[in-house]
């Protein structure tokens, strides 16, 4: 359906081979995900949040002795992280319908594709989801989102 609009759009990177434009397209997307994560989320909240869970994280380590008390800990930890996903939320749905249409696109484009990543990974979505991560890990570290 949308084969020759992403054909056209990601023609640089298909001419540089199968492999290599798997990984270029993977970056690219991850990238774009990260943008549109930054942007529709309030960024201060995020952060204070992520602190608050790893300094509960860290409080149940050390309350491991005290079952009664990490429980209580851990009832602070499950709602903030509710919270977090919940604010997480919009940038989800922002991504997720355009992501999907992209998926099946990718999967005509490269299933059946001897890609041979890192010696052994021949199937696309496995070669996809290992740059995607340690792209996005890059990615966030360096736009600083949360």
């Amino acid at each position: 359906m949308f084969d020759s609009f992403f054909n056209t759009i990601f023609y640089p990177a298909l001419i540089l081979g199968k492999l290599w434009g798997l990984i270029v397209i993977s970056t690219f997307l991850t990238f774009l995900v990260t943008i549109i994560y930054k942007y529709t989320t309030n960024q201060s909240l995020m952060k204070d949040l992520k602190t608050e869970i790893t300094r509960l994280q860290k409080e149940m380590k050390e309350l491991r002795h005290d079952p009664k008390k990490m429980m209580s800990v851990q009832a602070k930890a499950t709602e903030i992280n509710l919270k977090y996903m919940g604010h997480s939320f919009k940038a989800t749905l922002i991504t997720l319908v355009p992501m999907f249409i992209v998926y099946s696109w990718l999967r005509v484009t490269y299933t059946g594709s001897a890609l041979n990543f890192l010696g052994f990974i021949d199937n696309w979505i496995w070669v996809y989801l290992i740059i995607s991560v340690a792209t996005s890990t890059v990615f966030r570290k360096i736009l600083k989102v949360y």
